[in-house]
């Protein structure tokens, strides 16, 4: 099954063609962080508006390098669009005038090419992105599973039993992890996006533990806990406002002390995404852990979550970095694996910005 995938949840306008789940001939993406720079963080005005002049020329881009790698420009030929199964797309969650621009086009092309679409959970499709690896085992030969979305607009624990099937079993209940580095690092003029500049800069401290942030840990019998377990839940408002304090009644003096305090607080965050993951695993019928999500690039977060699988002896499944971030590979993916809204059902969807895993 030949599946063209279509993203445009957030900032990313991109476009894949995945055989059967897992074999990604082509994955095109058109990043707009240069465009946000300037603001340090996303404006979604300027991001919709990117989308629509940049998609179609991202979904060419991506049908050429499936059928003709190397070839360069040209005409994207009848043949291909033939040989394409099914067009996926991202509805949620993300930014509704960022989603919308997506699911226009892809349902715009299935109607031309008279082919079925494909409506896919973005947090759903991240969990899948670790499966797109070659070396990667078998999704249906890898549950149950516990899964680990953790991004710029998500933080979330999933028990999955296999490729359809996902229920959240804990998150933030305010910021997702990227915010916080975000908002982090312009409180101490890395730029953005802040994530990977706080993980730059943190490497270059001499110690972790030079500030003691808190560790995010929500109050027992909070009402926005649900059916959630409260203890891989989790809260990043206190971190940032704890960040806010320290750097206004001690600025750091130099950029060594600035190193320090980003370590810190990265470590803050990466204990508490840890912990949970141990919590989650200890004495449980998983298999594997799955990670994904752009701020699994980051290399103390990856150390941690090896260390909790070897001494949990379960497997750690990660994404290939070119799949941690927003892609379409990851849409294309999880639809040629079944999984999506499909029929007409599909053709009626709206845009579902607070969409979460297992709706």
């Amino acid at each position: 099954m030949l599946v063209l995938g279509i993203e445009t949840s957030c900032d990313e306008s991109a476009a894949a063609v995945v055989e059967d789940g897992r074999r990604v001939r082509s994955s095109v993406i058109f990043s707009q962080v240069p465009l946000h720079q300037p603001y340090g963080g996303v404006v979604p005005e300027i991001a919709s508006r990117s989308h629509v002049e940049k998609i179609g020329g991202v979904i060419g881009e991506a049908m050429r390098e499936a059928f003709e790698p190397g070839a360069g420009g040209g005409p994207v030929l009848p043949e291909w669009w033939r040989q394409i199964d099914a067009v996926a797309v991202t509805y949620g969650p993300g930014l509704a005038s960022s989603l919308i621009v997506g699911l226009s086009a892809a349902k715009g092309l299935a109607l031309r090419l008279g082919k079925p679409l494909v409506g896919i959970n973005h947090i759903e499709a991240h969990l899948h992105s670790v499966f797109l690896a070659p070396s990667a085992p078998e999704p249906l030969e890898t549950g149950p599973l516990l899964g680990l979305v953790v991004s710029g607009g998500h933080t979330c624990w999933i028990d999955s039993d296999r490729p359809g099937r996902y229920r959240i079993i804990g998150q933030t209940l305010d910021d997702a992890a990227g915010e916080a580095f975000d908002k982090a690092a312009k409180l101490l003029g890395l730029g953005y996006p802040g994530g990977p500049a706080i993980d730059r800069v943190a490497r270059q401290a001499a110690r972790r533990d030079a500030v003691a942030f808190p560790k995010g840990s929500p109050r027992p019998g909070n009402p926005a806990l649900g059916d959630m377990r409260a203890e891989l839940c989790v809260s990043f408002s206190g971190l940032k406002t704890a960040l806010m304090y320290r750097l206004r009644e001690h600025p750091p003096r130099d950029e060594a002390e600035v190193a320090e305090i980003a370590a810190a607080y990265q470590e803050a965050i990466v204990e508490a995404l840890a912990e949970r993951c141990a919590r989650a695993l200890r004495g449980s019928r998983y298999r594997a852990l799955a990670v994904g999500g752009g701020v699994s690039l980051n290399r103390r977060l990856r150390e941690r979550l090896h260390e909790v699988t070897a001494d949990a002896g379960v497997t750690l499944l990660m994404a290939e970095p070119r799949f941690c971030g927003d892609n379409a590979a990851m849409i294309a993916g999880l639809a040629g694996m079944g999984v999506g809204v499909t029929g007409e059902e599909a053709m009626r969807l709206d845009v579902a910005p607070a969409l979460e895993a297992g709706e």
